[in-house]
This record gives structure tokens, sequence and C-alpha cells, in this order.
């Protein structure tokens, strides 16, 4: 259920939208018609452009409307919101053209209006949408528009999700209270913490909830109903997230099933024309990029074999789609005569049973000390995964997908990371671009199977420019 400041929000969009229509096709406009000397199709006044264009705003509006612009499931996605700003910029134009056809009026004193129009119309939206990002942005920050909530649950999701959502910048929400085990509070955060759920309840109006957000359904189904009925009786938005994240993150869909809502779990969209789709555009991609950035490889090359003497590639074995064994390329970072064991066997052999301890609960260690100085430079800049494009183009990995786990691995992933295996495995993926640089493998396991259940052309898409991103600003794996 959308909030009363999400609506709002909305009908301000809808608003700044209009104006921004209004300017675009007026610089349309005056383009053509004022600067321009050459003669038009057909000679139309300002004033009735001006008419004609209200009368079709609506009709624009409604198709922006139709796409979800005005749902915070897209404004809250930038990629997602460009994408459907320029798609809905299309068809409005295409509508108007479509008039003048039908009609037999012309609404566009010439062809080069209507160009303007549509590029005016795309590039002033986005500028108008970044505008109102950073003013809710701000606003939240000064504590405006946000949500006031209270969380309640006894699963390991609450302590994750309390701490998103404190985020307030950026999630709109402000945890004021938490109704939970007192080691599922983050220290971090100043909230009023409840052992009791009636306790919990029972301050709404003192802290001035605007919203509940459960993370369990408990065995007894009074206190349930309780707490629904509490969100209801103070006309406040309620919220149910489950904390086991493979049984609701994929494309669900509701029926009816002898009177009871069923709801079924599509687990990925990576089969049938989904996993064609996505391999043509692996192929065409890292093909290109193997053309591109060939000056690049052979000059690493170079710098390899003169600072890091060795073979200058390192062949890592590793489980992909279905556990079929690829040989991983990598330039190799680490001194010669390492890599060739398990890792944690190599540092117990180097005497460094904590670095041991820390890979075999992280899968990582922050500090490899078999990382050569040329090496690390490699690891930083995330230069040294730029071969694994040859295992793209052969079919071996995919450029976005779940990480390739190790032999040695399978032990950790089994269970949740079931659907993993039935995916092909990526360069890059949600969790090296979440923004969160110590994720435990549980969390990332989590992360990659959202992927895998939510996977879009657009996600995609997004994580490879986050993935730049993050290797500009020097935040690549170590």
């Amino acid at each position: 259920m959308p909030s009363r400041n999400a609506k709002f929000y909305s009908l301000l969009l809808l608003i700044a939208d209009v104006l921004a229509l209004m300017l675009a096709f007026s610089v349309a406009y005056v383009l053509r018609v004022q600067n321009d000397p050459r003669p038009l199709l057909v000679p139309i006044y300002a004033q009735t452009y001006v008419l004609t264009f209200l009368a079709i705003v609506p009709f624009w509006i409604a198709t922006y409307a139709s796409l979800g612009l005005y749902a915070s499931t897209t404004y809250n996605r930038r990629l997602v919101e460009w994408s459907k700003i320029a798609v809905g910029s299309l068809i409005g134009i295409l509508l108007v053209i479509g008039y003048e056809y039908v009609s037999g009026e012309r609404v566009f004193p010439a062809r080069l209006v209507a160009a303007y129009a549509l590029v005016g119309s795309f590039v002033l939206l986005v500028f108008e949408r970044e505008l109102m990002r950073a003013l809710r942005s701000l606003m939240f920050r000064l504590g405006r528009g946000t949500s006031r909530v209270l969380i309640i649950g006894n699963s390991a999701a609450t302590k994750d999700i309390a701490r998103e959502l404190a985020e307030t910048k950026k999630s709109g929400y402000r945890v004021v209270a938490m109704n939970c085990p007192a080691h599922l509070v983050p220290s971090e955060l100043a909230v009023e913490h409840f052992s009791s759920t009636d306790e919990a309840l029972e301050s709404i109006k003192r802290l001035h909830i605007t919203t509940i957000i459960q993370t369990d359904l408990y065995d007894s189904s009074e206190r349930n109903q309780r707490i629904l009925s509490a969100a209801q009786i103070n006309h406040i938005n309620y919220s149910f997230i489950p904390g086991e994240a493979e049984f609701y993150s994929g494309k669900n869909t509701v029926d009816v099933f002898l009177g009871y809502p069923m709801i079924s779990v599509s687990q990925t969209p990576l089969i049938g024309w989904g996993a064609i789709a996505k391999r043509v555009f692996d192929s065409i991609v890292s093909l290109l990029l193997v053309i591109l950035l060939s000056p690049v490889f052979l000059l690493l090359i170079i710098l390899q074999k003169i600072l890091n003497p060795g073979p200058v590639f390192y062949i890592s074995k590793r489980l992909s789609q279905f556990s079929k064994p690829i040989r991983l390329i990598k330039f190799r970072s680490m001194s010669a005569k390492y890599g060739k064991k398990d890792a944690a066997e190599e540092f117990i052999a180097m005497g460094r049973e904590d670095l041991a301890i820390e890979y075999r609960r992280n899968h990582k260690v922050k500090d490899d000390p078999r990382v050569t100085t040329f090496g690390n430079f490699l690891r930083v800049t995330s230069l040294d995964e730029l071969p694994q494009i040859f295992n793209v183009l052969k079919g071996d990995l995919s450029l976005v997908g779940p990480r390739p786990i190790l032999p040695q691995e399978v032990e950790f992933s089994e269970g949740k990371a079931a659907l993993l295996q039935s995916v092909k495995s990526g360069v890059t993926g949600l969790w090296q671009v979440s923004g969160r640089s110590e994720l435990s493998f549980d969390e990332r396991i989590e992360l990659e199977t959202f992927y895998a259940q939510n996977w879009t052309f657009w996600l995609d898409l997004k994580i490879l420019f986050k993935t730049l991103a993050v290797v500009i600003r020097k935040q690549g794996a170590r």
C-alpha cells in the first residue's frame, strides 16, 4: 500500500512532468520556427500549437503512467526510470504523429519540431526527475516526508532490514522502534527496544509510528492478528517481509486454489528464451571487448613478465552451471609458487593459521601475503579479472551472474545455493556491486539467489554500469 508521502511525491512528479513537457515542446517550436530560416511544411501559430499541446498532454501523461513512471518501483531505480522515459517519449511522439495522420490536421509545423520535441522531452524529463530525486533526498536528510517505522520479528533478516532502512536519505524510512530479541538491534541505531509485542503496539501513537514491518509469522495466529489489527486501527502502513529470501524473491503469481490464495514462484527467467537472449548478448559484447581491449592486454602481459616473473595467467578450477568444471582465466596476482593447493593449506604451511581460519570462514582473506606488489595493483584495479572475457566468449561464463565457486566450496553452498548451480556463473554479479564491503558467505548467496530469481536485461545493464563505477573508484575485489 503506497504511503501518503509516496502518493504526494507521485503527484509532484506528474506536475513536474507536465511542466517539463511544456518546456520541451516550446523549445522545439522556437528552435525550428523562429530560429531556422528554412520554409515550414505548414504555418502554425504559437497559440494554436500551445492549445494543441494542452489537448495532447493528458494522453502523454497517461502513457507515462501506464509504464509505471509514477510508481516507487520505477522512480526509485534510476536506469529503469530513464529507460521508461525514453520509451514513453517515443510513444508520445508516435501518438501525436498518428493523430496527425488520422485527423488530417497538422500539429507540428515541420518534421524537425517532432525530432526536437522527442529529444527535448527525454532530456528535460531526465533532468527534472534527477532534480526531484535530489530534493527528495535532501528532505529525507532533514527528516521531512519520512516514514517512522516499527520493526517486529525474530529472524536474522530483522537486523539486516533495520540497517538498510536506517539510511534514511536513500530509503525514506526512519527506524524508531524494534520488537525483537536484543541482539538483533543494530548497535549503531538509536531506537527504542521492546521485548513485548503488546508494549510495542501501545507505543504507536506516542512514537508517531506510520509504518509497521513484520519479518516473522509467529506460531500464535492471535499475536499476528494483533499486529495487523493495530496497523488497521491506527490507519498506518503494514508490510510483511519473510526472512527466508528464497521463498519469496522470485517472480511470484497469486491465484486461488480451493478457495485459498496460492502463491507460485517461478524459480528463474534464465531458461528458454531468457538464456538464449543472454548468451547472444554475452557473445556480442565479449567479442567487442576483446577487440577494443587488445592493447591493454598486450601492455599488461609485458608488465607481468617484467614485474611478476612466471606464468602470465593463473588458471583456476571452478564450477559453473550444473556444477560443470571450467578453467577460469585471470592475470596471476600471487607469487608463482602459490595457488597450486587449497588456500587454507598454503596459509597453514606459511605458519598463518589465523588466515586459514579467516579463509574457511569467509572464503577470502583481507590481506593475502601470497599476493605480489604488481599483483596487488591488478587486484585493486580489478584488471586481473580482464581475461575472463575469453571465458565469456567461449561460453563458460556470462558477463553477469553468480560467482563461480571453487570445488571445495560445494559443501558450503548446498541447500540455499541449489538454484545458483542451475544458472551460468558470471564475471561480475549483484554481490560485487552491492555497496557492502563485508558480506558473509550466506549474504552473498542470498544476493545471488535474488539475481537468479529476478533476472532481467535491465538488471544486467545496471550491474555492468555499477561494476564500471566500482572499478573506477578502486573498490574491486581483493
